[in-house]
């Protein structure tokens, strides 16, 4: 008797195990099938590497020409102040995927090769999976490993480089085409960023461009000589590296070659994301697709005497930034002035248009409310920082704080680490206000916005080495003018 009760009880509890599973297999299932119907748009992001803001024909640079983007840019919005978070391939796009500086995830530098776990379960790819979403990733990665990996989220479906890029992205789109499921894709070109290639003597993996007649290459830039009060530590930093800075020894005419070999790369990449653009029409995905273009960081382009980029000029950090949101009518371009951060708002930006929230408070915002609400006002400033750290640097740190009007910039160390520009009436940053007595309290009021940025972040490594302890009550002023 005692044998046939235990065999009954043993057998109800196996029973109501099996029900319990089978309940959380179904419910399982039932969520997964639930996020599979996500009714979003497709977002495709197409990148280009190293490509200032004004190297656009369409922003009224008559040294090249880009029909394709700007034919983007006719169809959509084009940010004309859009500025990335570290001039630098791999904290920059770390920060993209992200949403957060790069201080934050421990990218620094190109040699900063991993993420913790925490940041790269919640980037972009393995949220949307998540959410009924295909993502898939073609060309250059570098956030912050050079190639791609499952790790990431993404599916591969094109190797590093520009040669098939457009042709393998184009196949995915059209494996997806009559499909339930929307797609995050991303086509990531390396191009123009072999202008790097071409100042080192190297040849260019893409196809070298041909050197012309002095005579038909561009003007050097108003910007092009170095200001007196040029800060030291970027003179030593330049000097120091000579592989990244090849250019010391360059006349004007290497530089006027510099430059149009540069603008011919943009053209070379323009093609192919034409082809791209062209084929997102061809398949009729348009009507449901956000494209969106931009750059993880600019290019000196001879402003300065700057070639590359980890300086915090406006050749390098302000970089195009282009939505297209079938939702706009054709033919309704817009430029807008609104200060974007590319690294902070991108992230939020993709989740909005996929009918996602954030999983916690994030600095950057959506900049589709830019889009659909005109009287929208995204950031006050936005904020820029760097660090020099190839072999032979003295690791100089640097943050700008930068907003429609006025650029405020500081480095680490170094006679003249500070810089203040009006950049409304002084767009190439050719006169330094920061010692200037008429500016001095506007001054303050820009390293003030700096140490408050720095707190809210926990950028304590910039605190403790360039501006001193936080916990100061000294003026901002004298904190900065400290000797160092």
């Amino acid at each position: 008797m005692m044998k046939r009760v235990f065999f009954i009880s043993m057998s109800l509890i196996f029973l109501c195990l099996f029900v319990s599973c089978k309940n959380d297999k179904a419910e399982n299932i039932s969520a997964k099938e639930e996020a599979s119907k996500n009714n979003g748009p497709n977002i495709v992001l197409i990148m280009t590497d190293q490509h200032q803001a004004e190297a656009l024909s369409i922003a009224g640079n008559t040294e090249l020409s880009t029909p394709n983007l700007d034919k983007l840019a006719k169809s959509g919005v084009r940010f004309e102040n859009a500025y990335v978070t570290f001039p630098l391939c791999s904290p920059s796009r770390s920060s993209m995927f992200t949403g957060k500086m790069p201080h934050q995830v421990g990218i620094n530098s190109n040699a900063d090769k991993k993420l913790d776990t925490e940041y790269i379960n919640q980037n972009l790819p393995h949220l949307l999976s998540a959410n009924g979403y295909d993502c898939a990733y073609g060309g250059k990665w570098h956030a912050p490993e050079v190639e791609i990996d499952l790790e990431s989220g993404f599916e591969k479906i094109s190797e590093f480089g520009d040669i098939g890029l457009a042709e393998n992205t184009i196949a995915y789109m059209e494996s997806k085409k009559d499909g339930d499921t929307p797609f995050f894709l991303v086509a990531s070109f390396d191009n123009p960023h072999t202008i790097c290639e071409w100042a080192r003597n190297q040849p260019l993996p893409y196809g070298n461009i041909d050197l012309v007649d002095k005579f038909q290459t561009p003007d050097l830039p108003v910007n092009f000589k170095k200001a007196d009060d040029f800060p030291e530590a970027l003179q030593i930093e330049q000097d120091a590296d000579k592989l990244s800075y090849p250019t010391q020894n360059y006349t004007e005419d290497d530089w006027r070659q510099y430059r149009y070999t540069y603008y011919r790369l943009i053209e070379k990449v323009d093609v192919e994301i034409g082809k791209i653009l062209d084929a997102i029409d061809d398949l009729g995905l348009r009507e449901n697709t956000i494209v969106i273009f931009t750059s993880d960081h600019g290019d000196g382009n001879a402003s300065h005497g700057w070639n590359q980029k980890t300086a915090l000029f406006q050749e390098s950090i302000n970089v195009p930034f282009i939505i297209r949101d079938p939702l706009m009518s054709q033919g309704e371009h817009k430029l807008s002035d609104q200060l974007i951060s590319t690294g902070l708002d991108f992230y939020p930006t993709v989740l909005d248009y996929a009918g996602m929230k954030p999983t916690d408070a994030l600095l950057g915002k959506s900049i589709r409310s830019l889009i659909q609400d005109s009287t929208y006002k995204n950031h006050d400033f936005v904020v820029t920082e760097t660090k020099f750290d190839s072999k032979n640097s003295y690791g100089t740190l640097g943050r700008a704080v930068t907003d429609k009007n006025y650029k405020y910039v500081v480095y680490s160390w170094g006679k003249d680490r500070e810089q203040f520009f009006d950049l409304r009436s002084d767009p190439y940053e050719m006169t330094n206000l920061a010692d200037d007595p008429e500016h001095l309290s506007m001054v303050d009021h820009y390293r003030q916005r700096l140490i408050d940025w720095c707190i809210h972040t926990n950028d304590h490594q910039f605190l403790k080495r360039a501006i001193l302890p936080s916990t100061s009550d000294m003026p901002a002023q004298n904190l900065f003018n400290k000797p160092y």
